[in-house]
């Protein structure tokens, strides 16, 4: 029953109280606006004026309310129509829902009589099943015969359209005897029975699919077709299994053998056969070809970016646009190769191998030499890939090649200097640059295998070059170590037998000459495959090594020569070189004979090498007076003894102005001269002068040595030597800032009690 609306009455007090108030404040403000209307004399003539325009907008704005006030009116007489009509309506679907409660309640006995009917009706509908697949059922050793002969004829087609055919007998059989009868298994049996063939059809139409799936490849290229009834019948397959499927939620009912999944099938025999595709590209074994993984390596590439073109052109044409065909086969050979890639990772790879493999993988796969194809770019993403083999692989890859490298590049080098060492024995001259110096092939060996590491490092990645750059210099480091050892060596064997090896002197320079060409070598290596311009300490370790071999080489050919000049320079400074001796000329003759091949040093050796022969040749030249090994009797052996030094001293200016032996020439010839000076004053009281022009001319000077000068000179009395040591002591020059000393390693003998018994014995006996 609808509820009554009860009224509620109005507050009659407080509505008479609000009017009040509004009224009120309607006068008040009409007081104020005439107030103000009001204000002068003159307007006092327009009262009249101004009533008639207030008696307007009154008549305006109570029209106004009025039509307000009537819409409101309208609206609330509708509303209330509208109510009543609502109530009605209520009172009839109310009086017609008792109705339909009585009627229903009185029927429930009719329907529970009509079970039997109901019976009666679904025996009629499988009663009317059977009479439809009669015809089916007894024709089916006739199609499963049909069927089966399809099938080897390749008609797969028709094969698939017949064994459907057979299956819709069977699975309507099933379901109908399943919705009589459940649990009736005997019955479900007999129709099994009856129906085994199609079983054994399906299996054999399943195995000509794989069969067709397995040979894709070539299928696309010769007969499309075959394959896309293939696509076709699993399609249809696809669509009965989600029929039956969808069917089983509703009835609990699915024919044996459903679903079948064929679909997810064909992905796994695809997935199959480009494994194995990939897996038969090995042509040779490891044994019978060294050369094994380049070729594996290179018909895998051809192999793939063959396939994926016929896919992208071809096998797409065959699939549903929702199988992402390209892109689905795309993934199938990345993985496929990964795994592939794994296995060979995970052999005993020699060097060689692990740098093939790695540039296949970093570079060659994703280059436009395969996945990056311009055919192939325009259907995938390549960045998107992960890699083929995970980082960790990768550097343990690397590991193994840096330490195998490692071992050979020590192996290498080592055998390299060991034929070094046989060809400075050789009775030949090394070969020259076309420059003319001397030169042996080691560096161009070494740098041969560093270039060759370096490239192969390069093309697997820059940081990898980076780091075998860094090792090779560090191996270079301990190199020159051994070859300096070695070149020490060499030097030791020819002392012990002069004569031996006939080319001693060429082969030297020929290795102060490897150290120049190993220096341009690395630098030329470091601006070709180094991105750092910064020296490292390697860097600093190769430089020392280099500077300190050749200047050892430089050292040791010096000592070669003055061995040979040993003779010649006891002479100087002797009674037999007072008396004439060609000491000095044998000596100019040597040094530039062994100066002809030292042309052959490159620079800037040679010229350090010129100015230490010079410098040596003037230190023994000096060490000679300082031993004392004449003292000169009177002023006419001093005179003639000066004016030799002089002569001497000009010919060794004469000659190391023509080797080019620097600035220093005539500062060194020239402490000859200054000591000459000193031996051929006439006159002893000068003798304090000229010794203190030698002093201030070379300030590294010392006692020892003006004591040695003015004992060879044989006139200066003890008194003067003493006054000449004391007055130099007190005004003595400091020595520190000379920057190519001269006296500084010259020692003067010293006269022991053994020395002095021996010379007075010997010239008692004379």
């Amino acid at each position: 029953m609808p509820e009554r609306v009860v009224m509620k009455p109005l507050n009659t007090s407080g509505t008479l109280h609000t009017m009040e108030e509004t009224s009120r404040e309607a006068v008040a403000t009409a007081v104020q606006r005439v107030a103000g209307m009001l204000q002068r004399s003159d307007q006092l003539d327009k009262v009249e004026q101004y009533r008639r325009r207030e008696a307007r907008k009154k008549a305006s704005v109570e029209a106004r309310l009025k039509a307000a006030i009537q819409s409101q009116l309208d609206g609330v007489r509708t509303g209330l129509t509208q109510l009543h009509s609502a109530l009605l309506d209520v009172k009839d679907i109310q009086s017609s829902l008792a109705d339909v409660n009585k009627d229903w309640r009185q029927s429930i006995n009719t329907i529970e009589n009509l079970k039997d009917v109901k019976d009666a009706v679904v025996q009629h509908s499988q009663l009317a099943a059977a009479v439809e697949n009669l015809k089916n059922i007894f024709s089916v050793p006739e199609i499963v015969t049909e069927t089966r002969q399809l099938i080897e004829q390749g008609e797969l087609l028709q094969a698939h359209r017949k064994l459907m055919e057979l299956e819709c007998s069977r699975d309507d059989l099933m379901y109908e005897q399943y919705r009589m009868d459940s649990k009736n298994t005997s019955d479900m049996n007999l129709i099994s029975i009856y129906f085994e063939d199609v079983q054994g059809l399906s299996d054999e139409l399943a195995k000509q699919l794989w069969m067709v799936l397995q040979r894709a490849m070539g299928t696309v290229r010769r007969d499309p077709t075959m394959l896309v009834s293939v696509v076709r019948i699993i399609e249809r397959e696809e669509k009965i299994d989600r029929r039956m499927v969808d069917r089983k939620k509703q009835t609990a009912f699915i024919p044996p053998g459903r679903p079948r999944r064929w679909k997810d099938k064909m992905f796994e025999v695809l997935e199959g056969t480009v494994s194995t595709r990939i897996e038969g590209t090995q042509a040779v074994t490891k044994e019978a070809d060294k050369m094994w993984l380049v070729r594996l390596l290179e018909i895998t590439r051809k192999y793939i970016l063959d396939d994926l073109i016929v896919v992208k052109n071809l096998m797409v044409q065959c699939f549903p646009p929702h199988y992402d065909t390209f892109n689905r086969f795309f993934r199938l050979y990345h993985n496929a190769v990964s795994n592939r890639v794994k296995e060979l990772a995970a052999e005993d790879l020699e060097s060689n191998e692990i740098v093939s493999l790695l540039t296949w993988v970093l570079n060659t796969y994703k280059s436009v030499e395969m996945m990056g194809h311009p055919e192939l770019r325009s259907e995938c993403d390549i960045n998107q890939l992960e890699a083929l083999l995970p980082k960790e692989v990768v550097n343990e890859l690397l590991s193994k090649y840096v330490q195998t490298f490692t071992s050979n590049i020590t192996g290498w080098l080592r055998k390299a200097l060991e034929t070094d060492k046989k060809d400075w024995k050789k009775e030949t001259e090394p070969e020259a640059d076309q420059d003319g110096y001397y030169q042996t092939t080691l560096p161009a060996i070494v740098f041969q295998m560093f270039e060759q590491n370096l490239q192969v490092a390069a093309q697997i990645d820059g940081d990898f070059k980076e780091q075998v750059l860094k090792l090779c210099l560090r191996q270079m480091n301990s190199f020159l170590i051994r070859y300096r050892e070695e070149a020490v060596t060499y030097k030791e064997e020819h002392l012990r037998d002069r004569q031996l090896p006939q080319c001693y002197v060429q082969y030297m320079i020929a290795i102060i000459n490897n150290c120049q060409t190993f220096k341009e070598s690395i630098n030329s290596l470091k601006r070709k495959y180094s991105q750092s311009s910064e020296p490292t300490e390697s860097d600093a370790a190769i430089e020392r090594t280099l500077s300190e071999v050749a200047k050892e080489g430089c050292q040791f050919l010096l000592d070669e020569v003055f061995l040979d000049l040993e003779h010649h320079l006891n002479e100087l400074l002797t009674r037999k070189w007072l008396t004439g001796s060609h000491a000095v000329d044998t000596i100019c003759v040597t040094v530039e004979d062994y100066f002809n091949d030292f042309n052959k040093i490159k620079k800037p050796f040679n010229q350090k090498m010129t100015s230490e022969a010079l410098r040596r040749v003037v230190m023994e030249y000096i060490k000679a007076v300082m031993q004392k090994r004449i003292t000169f009797k009177n002023a006419d052996e001093r005179k003639d003894g000066a004016e030799r030094m002089i002569k001497e001293a000009d010919q060794f200016k004469f000659l190391f102005r023509k080797l080019a032996a620097g600035e220093d020439t005539d500062r060194l010839c020239g402490a000859i001269t200054a000591i000459a000076e000193v031996f051929k004053l006439t006159d002893p009281t000068l003798l304090f002068l000229e010794v203190t022009t030698l002093v201030s001319k070379y300030p590294d000077i010392r006692e020892e040595h003006i004591q040695a000068l003015l004992a060879v000179r044989g006139d200066a009395s003890r008194e003067m030597r003493q006054m000449i040591i004391g007055t130099l002591s007190e005004n003595k020059v400091s020595s520190s800032a000379v920057s190519q000393p001269i006296f500084k390693d010259i020692t003067v003998p010293t006269i022991t009690m053994t020395t002095m018994t021996s010379m007075a014995t010997a010239k008692l006996l004379k």
